[in-house]
């Protein structure tokens, strides 16, 4: 058992599988490639005759790989980049020069960087290398973090503007606000509330995680409602009558079986309609409602003598065109029925059109409900 814990906890060490593909790969690494080479170029012709002295800065370096490689982060963002990087350097400048001992310089200048960050809302990883470099390197003169912090950061958004969007990526990658859905599980205050629970920076844009939760929703839905067929839901052995059936035996089983539907079968189970309650009722006056409970036991009440002027058997009343569906179809095909057709109850037959359940509207918002519920 201790083995077992220790390898789980050196698993937890080991990078998790990346989800991009080989073309977005390409598409980071020559991103990368040309932005810092433009920015690079730029530089060096801008700085001149001080091209002795520095004029592209390491940072800049994990800033490419954010800006090319993950646009959509919020810590790769214009302002992340530009201002993550120049006010990192102006405090990393300001503890270089006001303490003597470089270790406590370094840590100051780190630490009072991502403070200042987190303040002008602009936290971008490489910064605390651009202020850890302004210390390393003695920078004490201010103008540095004009150039080269500044030009590089502004030279290098630049790029990624240019390239991101040219290579269909959406950068800036600013915050979509959508409206809520009529039919949304969760709204963005719940994301609001999570979040703050959580109360860590996550590198993921809120809208982008909001739209993750809702496709992984969706596919969840299709993976779980897809695979289920109309046996999975349906219930066996529905309760069925025949042809002659008497309207008051028919209507009695209904109220006793707690039903709205009748399949009507032949001798071989073969279905050949169906009577509903909507059935009994449209056989009665309802153009006056007084007395609508003695019509219908009028109706439903069997004729003693030969003739008869109203019906007497379900077969007289029910519906013939039947919609019905065979027992391995999946349920998903049934959604334009319930929700487009008007449809309540389908019965269900097997290979040899037989019947062999009964798909109402609850078995189908149920199956709905677990397929949307949790797993």
């Amino acid at each position: 058992m201790r083995f077992e814990a220790l390898l789980n906890h050196a698993r937890a060490w080991l990078p998790g599988r990346t989800t991009v593909d080989a073309r977005e790969r390409l598409r980071a690494v020559a991103g990368a490639g040309l932005g810092l080479l433009a920015t690079a170029l730029l530089c060096r012709w801008l700085a001149g005759p001080l091209a002795a002295t520095v004029w592209l800065i390491a940072p800049l370096g994990a800033s490419a790989v954010l800006v090319f490689a993950v646009p959509a982060s919020p810590l790769a963002q214009p302002w992340s980049v530009i201002g993550g990087n120049t006010l990192s350097a102006v405090v990393g400048i300001a503890a270089v020069s006001w303490i003597p001992d470089p270790a406590l310089a370094a840590a100051v200048a780190v630490a009072g960087a991502i403070g200042v960050m987190f303040s002008a809302r602009c936290l971008h990883p490489p910064g605390g290398a651009a202020a850890l470099l302004a210390v390393l390197t003695h920078t004490t003169h201010f103008s540095a973090a004009l150039f080269p912090f500044f030009t590089n950061s502004l030279l290098l958004v630049l790029a990624g503007v240019a390239y991101n969007s040219l290579t269909g990526r959406r950068y800036p990658h600013v915050q979509v606000v959508r409206p809520p859905a009529a039919d949304a599980r969760f709204s963005q205050a719940d994301i609001d509330a999570v979040l703050a629970r959580y109360n860590q920076v996550l590198d993921i844009s809120r809208d982008d995680l909001e739209s993750l939760i809702r496709e992984t929703e969706l596919e969840s839905y299709k993976r779980r409602l897809g695979t289920l067929t109309c046996a999975d839901i349906m219930s066996s052995v529905p309760i069925s009558v025949e042809f002659g059936t008497p309207l008051q035996e028919a209507w009695a089983l209904m109220h006793e079986r707690h039903i709205k539907a009748l399949p009507i079968t032949d001798r071989t189970r073969r279905v050949v309609g169906i009577v509903t309650q909507a059935d009994f009722f449209r056989q009665l006056d309802l153009q006056h409602h007084d007395g609508i409970a003695g019509k219908l036991r009028d109706l439903i009440r069997a004729t003693r003598s030969v003739m008869s002027d109203k019906p007497e058997v379900v077969g007289q009343i029910m519906t013939r065109q039947v919609r019905v569906a065979s027992a391995d179809r999946p349920v998903v095909d049934l959604v334009p029925l319930f929700s487009e057709g008007g449809h309540h109850h389908i019965p269900i037959i097997d290979g040899e059109k037989r019947l062999t359940g009964m798909i109402t509207q609850s078995d189908f918002v149920r199956a709905l409900y677990r397929a949307v519920g949790p797993a």
